[in-house]
C-alpha cells in the first residue's frame, strides 16, 4: 500500500512537492525516477518484503520498463511460479516485480490475471507509453490531469494540485452527483480537468503524440442468473470467502480487523481466526453516551475470542472534520468518516493492515431500499397512480410488517421524509423510486438548491441501470447502481483515505472479484428472500461461524450526532458558510433553499440535518481547496 505519482516532463521540485503531499500514504520510504520523457515518484508503506529490494520505482532487468504501484496482488506467488517457468528472473520477493514481468509476458492482458486491489503506472521506454490501471472494483484511487501536451497522475488529487499550472475550479456537474450520493460518482472529479481512472479501466498515454490514445474497460460485473441449487451456491460462496480472507492475511506486518458487531465483519473475523495462530486484533468505535454497536461488537469479540480494542470518542471529535475533508480530496458527506478516521489513528498503534466487511451489502442485497423496491413492484405498481394520490391512501397498499418500518423511518425524518416516501409510492419510474429513497437531495430539491441545474444525470441513471436493454431483475439493477456508484466513491474512498491518513492498509475480502462474479449469477431470492430476509445466502453460510444472535441481527446504521452538532459546535460555522452574503458571492447554492431549510428545520430535523451536513462538508472543502483558506471548528 503506497502513494504513486508521475508526469510526462522533468521537474524535480514538483516531484518532491507531490511526494511530500502524499507522505501519509507511504511513511516508510520514497523513491524517484526521471528521464527526458517522464518523472515517477513513489511513497512506500512496507507490507510485503520489508527489505530495500522492495523500493520503488522498480524496473525490469534492462531498465526499459518501470513501475510505481499502490496496492496488493494476492495471487502474486502463483503468478511468479508461472513466470519463473517461462524463464523470468526475479530480484525481490515483491508483488510489484511480478506485475512488471507479467506485463512483459502478457501486455495489457496482465490485468485479467491479477487478483487484488491496485493502482499502478508502467512506463515502457521502448514503446514510449504510460500505462495506468486501476483494480476491477475501484478499491484503490487513481486520478489524472490533462492539459494540451501535459499529463499528470497521482493517488490523491492534492498531489496533482501541487502543479502551479493548475488553478482549482469547481466542476458543477460533479457537485450535483455529490449532492445525490454524498460523494461524487462521476468520472470527472469535483475539480475541472482532473479525472478519475474508473474502476476496471486502464489508460494508455502515448509520449510521442503527447495524448491519451486509449481508455478501455477491461472488467465489469454482469448480472445473469443461473438456476443452480442453493447447496451449490452455498458451497461455492463459503469456499471462496474462506480463500479470500486467507489471501488477505498475506503480510509481513501486524494485521487486524474492524469489527462492527454485524454479520459482515463478524464473518471476516471468524474466518481470520481459523488461519491465525494467535488471537485476532479487533477494533470498534462508538460515541460517548450514545447507543451504537459497541455492545454488539464486544459480544461478538468475546464469542470469537479476539484481542478486542474499543475507542470511545466524544462530541468534540467534530473538530477533526476539516482535516478529514482535506484527506478525502473531493467533497464527501458520509459522517462516519469521523469515527473511521479516529479509529484508524488509534489502530495504527497496533496494526498496519486492517480487514473490513465493506461490500457485502452491495453484493448480497443488505440495504433496506432493496426491500422497498421489491415491495413497490409487487404491490404498489399494480394500483393506478391516481389511486395513490394521497399518502394516507397509498400506504395501505404495502404489507403491514414492511410498511411499519418504512413509514416509521420516513416519519422520523419529519414532513420532508414523509413527502419523499409519498414521492416513492406515487411513481412507477424505477430511477425516481430509488433516488427518492437514497438521495440526500433528490432532483427537485437539487433544482431548487443549485443556481445552475443540469438534469442530464438523472436520465443517465435511469437509462444506465433500469431502462437499458437486456437488464436483469430489478434488485440486480439496484445492486448494480450501488456497486458502481456510491460504493466506490463513498464507502471505498472513505476507507482508503481515512486509513491511509495514518499509513494503514484496508483490505475488503467481500470484494474479491471471484465472489462478485459468483453473486452476479445467483438467483435474486438467494440474496433477498421474500421482502424481509436480506443477505440470505450470506447468513446461511455463516451458521457455525458466528453466534445465532449475530447471524440474525438486522443492519444498523452507525450513529453520528450530526443533529445535535448543528445546535452547538457547528452553529456558527453554519451561519457563516451558509449566510446569504457568502452564498451569493460563491454563486453555487440558492440562498432561498437555505432559508427554506432553516424555516422548516424543526419539522424535519433529521432530514434537513443530512442535507445541512452535505452543504457544510462541501463549504469546508470549498474553503480548503478552492479559496485556499484554513477552517477551524
Amino acid at each position: 500500500m503506497c502513494g504513486i505519482t508521475g508526469f510526462n516532463w522533468q521537474d524535480v521540485s514538483l516531484l518532491n512537492k507531490t511526494l511530500k503531499s502524499i507522505e501519509h500514504r507511504g511513511p516508510d520510504d520514497f523513491g524517484k525516477f526521471q528521464d527526458k520523457n517522464i518523472s515517477l515518484g513513489h511513497r512506500r508503506l512496507a507490507i510485503i518484503d520489508l527489505s530495500t529490494s522492495g523500493k520503488q520505482p522498480m524496473s525490469n532487468e534492462d531498465a526499459t520498463i518501470w513501475i510505481v504501484f499502490n496496492g496488493e496482488i494476492y495471487n502474486y506467488k502463483e503468478l511468479r511460479q508461472e513466470l519463473e517457468q517461462k524463464n523470468h528472473k526475479f530480484k525481490s520477493n515483491t508483488d510489484t516485480e511480478v506485475i512488471i514481468h507479467l506485463y512483459e509476458q502478457e501486455g495489457y492482458g496482465c490485468l485479467h490475471k491479477l487478483n487484488g486491489m491496485f493502482a499502478f503506472c508502467i512506463y515502457d521506454s521502448v514503446k514510449k507509453i504510460i500505462f495506468l490501471a486501476r483494480d476491477r472494483v475501484g478499491i484503490k484511487p487513481l486520478y489524472y490531469w490533462l492539459n494540451k501536451n501535459r499529463f499528470m497522475f497521482c493517488s490523491e488529487i492534492k498531489g496533482i494540485l501541487q502543479n502551479q499550472d493548475i488553478k482549482p475550479e469547481v466542476n458543477l456537474d460533479s457537485v450535483s452527483s455529490f449532492l445525490t450520493f454524498r460523494a461524487n460518482t462521476n468520472e470527472e472529479s469535483c475539480f475541472k480537468n482532473i479525472y478519475k481512472l474508473m474502476p476496471g479501466n486502464y489508460l494508455i498515454y502515448d509520449l510521442k503524440q503527447s495524448r491519451v490514445v486509449k481508455i478501455k474497460q477491461y472488467w465489469d460485473v454482469h448480472y445473469s442468473e443461473e438456476n443452480k441449487s442453493i447447496n451449490y451456491y452455498q458451497y461455492q460462496l463459503k469456499n471462496l470467502l474462506l480463500d479470500s480472507v486467507k489471501k488477505r492475511l498475506m503480510s509481513d506486518v501486524p494485521f487486524g480487523a474492524y469489527l462492527s458487531g454485524g454479520v459482515d465483519s463478524g464473518a471476516v473475523v471468524s474466518i481470520m481466526s481459523k488461519f491465525c495462530s494467535k488471537h485476532v486484533e479487533t477494533f470498534s468505535v462508538g460515541f460517548e453516551n450514545e447507543y451504537d454497536e459497541i455492545n454488539e461488537a464486544k459480544f461478538l469479540a468475546n464469542n470469537l475470542n479476539t484481542n478486542h480494542h474499543e475507542l470511545i470518542i466524544r462530541r468534540d471529535s467534530i473538530k477533526h472534520l476539516p482535516k478529514i475533508i482535506h484527506h478525502l480530496d473531493e467533497p464527501m458527506s458520509d459522517p462516519t468518516s469521523i469515527p473511521i478516521y479516529l479509529l484508524s489513528e488509534y489502530t495504527k498503534k497496533y496494526c498496519t493492515v486492517i480487514l473490513t466487511g465493506e461490500g457485502a451489502d452491495e453484493v448480497f442485497a443488505g440495504y433496506p431500499q432493496y426491500k422497498f423496491m421489491k415491495m413497490h413492484k409487487y404491490f404498489v405498481n399494480q394500483t393506478p397512480i391516481f389511486a395513490r394520490k394521497h399518502l394516507s391512501d397509498a400506504v395501505h397498499l404495502l404489507p403491514q410488517n414492511v410498511l411499519n418500518k418504512g413509514f416509521t423511518y420516513a416519519s422520523e425524518l419529519g414532513e420532508q421524509g414523509l413527502k419523499r416516501f409519498s414521492n416513492f409510492l406515487n411513481t412507477n419510474d424505477y430511477s425516481k423510486q430509488y433516488l427518492n429513497q437514497v438521495a440526500i437531495f433528490n432532483e427537485q430539491e437539487k433544482k431548487e438548491l443549485l443556481m445552475k441545474y443540469n438534469s442530464n444525470q438523472y436520465h443517465a441513471y435511469n437509462l444506465k441501470y433500469f431502462n437499458a436493454p437486456n437488464r436483469s431483475s430489478l434488485i440486480n439493477n439496484c445492486l448494480h447502481l450501488d456497486f458502481k456508484e456510491n460504493m466506490v466513491d463513498d464507502l471505498l474512498m472513505k476507507i482508503d483515505k481515512n486509513t491511509m491518513a495514518f499509513g494503514i492498509e484496508g483490505r475488503v475480502p467481500f470484494l474479491d472479484y471471484r465472489i462478485i462474479q459468483l453473486a452476479s449469477k445467483m438467483p435474486v431470492n438467494l440474496k433477498l428472500r421474500g421482502f424481509t430476509k436480506d443477505k440470505f445466502i450470506l447468513r446461511q453460510i455463516t451458521k457455525g461461524l458466528i453466534p445465532e444472535q449475530t447471524r440474525h441481527r438486522k443492519k444498523k446504521h452507525f450513529f453520528v450526532p450530526i443533529n445535535s452538532w448543528f445546535k452547538d459546535e457547528l452553529l456558527q460555522l453554519k451561519e457563516d458558510l451558509l449566510s446569504e452574503h457568502y452564498l451569493k458571492k460563491q454563486g453555487i447554492f440558492n440562498p432561498d433553499y437555505v432559508k427554506k431549510m432553516n424555516k422548516s428545520f424543526n419539522n424535519s430535523r433529521l432530514f434537513y440535518s443530512r442535507q445541512l451536513w452535505s452543504l457544510i462538508s462541501f463549504q469546508i472543502w470549498y474553503k480548503l481547496y478552492i479559496e485556499n483558506e484554513t477552517i477551524k471548528i
